[in-house]
């Protein structure tokens, strides 16, 4: 499973080696960054959320601040602007976050399908938004050419749901599925789409196809770690310095240690003749009697 946010740059045209002329859509996609990775044992669900776009840290909320703090994305004091979530189910990922990944991971030739929100036309009526065919233009039809006509029985005194009437027409979410990468341009981070897209210029579009993986291409600075990741790694580490302590114990004498043993058994034994001879003269000093001044008459 591949995926992947860009925006809709806008339609043009290309040839193929052999002539024929190809309608294509430019896509801006990527670079993305991997905000939060949750699993099935902890969050319930498999899914990976990742984002796109650069944005000024400081224009986001204090909770929004949290939850992608240690995340730089488009120079210092920037972030992700647009969050994307996608369900992996059970398709085991090999991301982790912080990483990030680029349109190298899509190739020429690939199907994909592409979420984005259709144009917002405002009140229209059932011709334009349902496609009905109008009345009869002919004589006795005066101002009805578009309306829309009967809508049913009145005897249960209420419209049925799901009538076609006249009401706000786009701005939904719309997906087209099977469309062919005609050409991957990373240096300007571009894919070009064969056909049309839903959405007007500058509108997020969402790219997935279920066919190969997730490919990280480039992987950013090391992210401000949990309290769960480093409670963790704390203990390893305490471990690891037990261990070494117990082989530092158990380690057998070399043959160095006797030399020096013998060493400084020597170096005690001079020390205590030279505090021996010491305390014999001492000794010697407080027996002998001073000589005794005599007196004169």
């Amino acid at each position: 499973m591949k995926f992947i946010l860009g925006k809709k740059l806008g339609m043009t045209q290309i040839y193929r080696e052999d002539g024929t002329v190809v309608p294509v859509t430019r896509i801006q996609a990527g670079p993305c960054v991997v905000t939060q990775v949750k699993t099935k044992e902890k969050d319930g669900i498999n899914s990976v959320q990742f984002g796109y776009g650069t944005q000024k840290l400081f224009r986001l909320t204090r909770p929004e601040q949290g939850h992608v703090k240690g995340i730089e994305h488009g120079g210092a004091g920037n972030t992700v602007r647009h969050l994307r979530e996608l369900n992996t189910r059970d398709q085991a990922t090999q991301v982790k976050r912080g990483d990030v990944f680029t349109v190298k991971i899509f190739e020429p030739g690939e199907k994909v399908k592409v979420t984005g929100t259709a144009k917002g036309r405002g009140f229209q009526g059932v011709v334009k938004r349902h496609g009905f065919h109008g009345s009869p233009a002919s004589h006795g039809h005066k101002d009805q050419l578009r309306m829309p006509g009967s809508i049913g029985a009145g005897g249960v005194q209420h419209v049925f749901k799901g009538t076609r009437m006249a009401g706000h027409m786009g701005a939904n979410q719309v997906s087209v599925k099977n469309l062919e990468i005609v050409e991957v341009r990373a240096d300007d981070n571009e894919l070009l789409v064969k056909g049309a897209v839903p959405g007007s210029r500058n509108g997020i579009l969402f790219i997935t196809t279920k066919d190969g993986d997730l490919q990280i291409e480039v992987v950013e600075t090391p992210v401000e770690q949990t309290q769960e990741e480093l409670t963790t790694e704390s203990k390893v580490e305490e471990k690891m310095e037990t261990q070494g302590e117990a082989v530092a114990v158990q380690m057998p004498e070399t043959e160095e240690a006797p030399a020096a043993e013998a060493a400084t058994q020597e170096e005690s034994k001079v020390v205590n003749a030279e505090a021996d001879s010491t305390e014999e003269s001492k000794t010697e000093s407080e027996s002998t009697p001073e000589p005794k001044e005599e007196k004169t008459a």
